[in-house]
């Protein structure tokens, strides 16, 4: 098995991460690797807001647990609950990408993303991708978080990871080869 495959058969989602902030050289492999993600037609529909402010991060967890807090459906919340109260698992650093409404930003996006999750595992950080990430950026101070994520002017939230030093572990999901077709 290469690396390349090793890394990953072995990412997890990671729902816990150490004090630890990333180095430059890490954020910049992570970085790398997020740019060097394919697109349709090398349009690059996105833009990728790099946050290493824990503060930030922490601002935007506690909105997000807030808005579920609120919900009439309390599941989203006390899933949160169950896993520590954070919707960002004490992260040292948080990528958000966002895109235009292109045909296939979205899906770009998320190849973006996972070149980040890949290429974290490769240089043994854990993350988590974290759609609900959406929640504070589309409430009430949503408005506020694009202008410091500096998202381009048109550009909305797609998909979101955190990264860090991992502290809580878990085996990746088990492969179900009954979703594969061989035609």
């Amino acid at each position: 098995m290469t690396e390349t495959v090793k890394s990953i058969m072995d990412r997890n989602s990671c729902r816990g991460f150490s004090d630890t902030p990333l180095t430059e050289e890490q954020v910049k492999v992570l970085v790398e690797a997020a740019l060097a993600a394919p697109s349709a037609r090398n349009m690059q529909p996105w833009h990728l807001s790099v946050i290493k402010d824990k503060s930030f991060i922490e601002e935007m967890d506690k909105e997000g647990v807030a808005i579920l807090k609120a919900a009439e459906d309390q599941g989203g919340y006390n899933m949160i609950m169950e896993r520590g109260g954070k919707l960002l698992y004490n992260a040292q650093c948080c990528m958000v990408i966002s895109a235009n409404d292109s045909a296939w930003s979205h899906l770009d996006s998320g190849i973006m993303c996972q070149n980040i999750a890949i290429a974290a595992q490769s240089i043994g950080l854990g993350s988590c991708i974290v759609g609900m990430l959406r929640l504070p950026l589309e409430g009430s101070k949503g408005e506020g978080f694009k202008k410091r994520l500096k998202f381009p002017d048109g550009y909305e939230f797609v998909i979101g990871i955190v990264l860090g030093n991992a502290v809580k572990g878990k085996e990746p999901h088990e492969l179900d080869f009954g979703k594969v077709s061989y035609i």
